[in-house]
């Protein structure tokens, strides 16, 4: 290996010893090697950072965290990193043997991006495969610039998925890197502004396994949210202009979404009155059954909510990706 990596990987470390082994392993039997791994511990109390110093790599380096939350950790990890190209990787998913190999063909045939990244799979608490609906990117094996990001976000699967992203170093640091403030959607915040200056590279090559049956994961965590931040930092960016008038539909459309999302989180929460004052603001012409159902929820009784989230699990747990009525009645849940 050469003084300077080809490219940095940044793991935030928090209690997931029992996963974090795999973890590094995906990033040892990459096809490219130049790479550095930096690991970024949040006082983990589990065997975590014991798993990570039993790699006996000099690539791989271990770091106390000094600030606390994701957020940080990943800031922590760019600021400690030595190459141009960042890729990020969460404790508990995995790559296949050539992403970083695929990020790197993005960086060098698509330098005026300002992110990259590759298509990736949802394994479930079953132990299944889901596949991403992606909209809005041309079929397999395409690979080169996303004609929008925010149509492919607002309409299907979010093209760009943490575990799979690379982002310059430089447009890091343009940016202010990932927001401290927040617990809750604060990658998906960064992306969009990226994307609100800078085209997105995406490519179907270099899979990774997102593992959503995983413990720990901070998606999970039931509380109540005002609003999501990328909605706020969305409409600044179109108050200000910063946002092309073909873009501009689809961003509304993605403020929506999220819109809907952070109300069924708040019902899941228990808060219905925050979900209806989310829900009174959004405004959509492609969710309004959407909307319309969330409005049903929050005026119903709670525990109505709560049903259909359990049968929803429980009808997906034996159809898995089925498009049926029944899945779509429940989908919000």
């Amino acid at each position: 290996m050469t003084n300077n990596p080809d490219i940095s990987v940044v793991i935030p470390l928090f209690n997931k010893g029992q996963y974090i082994s795999r973890t590094i392993q995906s990033v040892l039997n990459q096809s490219v090697q130049n790479f550095e791994i930096i690991v970024v511990n949040g006082q983990s109390t589990d065997e975590g950072p014991f798993s990570v110093q039993s790699f006996q790599d000099k690539r791989i380096v271990l770091i106390e965290q000094k600030g606390s939350g994701v957020s940080s950790a990943r800031n922590e990890g760019i600021y400690n990193s030595k190459a141009e190209l960042i890729a990020f990787l969460d404790a508990d998913d995995e790559w296949m043997h050539d992403h970083l190999e695929t990020l790197l063909r993005l960086f060098k045939n698509y330098p005026h991006a300002g992110g990259y990244s590759t298509a990736y799979l949802k394994k479930t608490l079953e132990g299944k495969i889901h596949r991403p609906n992606f909209i809005g990117i041309p079929k397999k094996p395409w690979e080169g610039i996303l004609d929008s990001y925010f149509k492919s976000a607002a309409f299907g699967s979010s093209p760009l998925l943490t575990s799979a992203v690379g982002v310059p170093k430089s447009i890091l640091r343009e940016m202010g890197g990932f927001n401290e403030k927040v617990w809750l959607g604060e990658d998906i915040e960064l992306w969009a502004r990226i994307a609100f200056k800078y085209p997105i590279a995406f490519s179907w090559k270099g899979i990774v396994i997102y593992h959503t049956e995983a413990a720990n994961r901070a998606c999970r965590r039931i509380e109540p949210v005002e609003e999501d931040i990328v909605c706020r930092t969305a409409r600044e960016a179109i108050e200000y202009g910063n946002v092309s008038v073909t873009n501009k539909e689809y961003i509304l459309e993605y403020i929506a979404k999220k819109q809907i999302q952070s109300a069924c989180r708040n019902l899941l929460a228990g808060r219905p009155d925050l979900a209806k004052i989310i829900l009174k603001k959004c405004n959509t012409n492609y969710f309004k059954k959407e909307k319309a159902f969330a409005q049903l929820w929050a005026y119903l009784p709670n525990s109505f909510f709560q049903i259909s989230r359990y049968l929803k699990i429980r009808i997906e747990s034996v159809l898995p990706g089925d498009s049926t009525i029944i899945t779509k009645l429940f989908k919000l849940a």
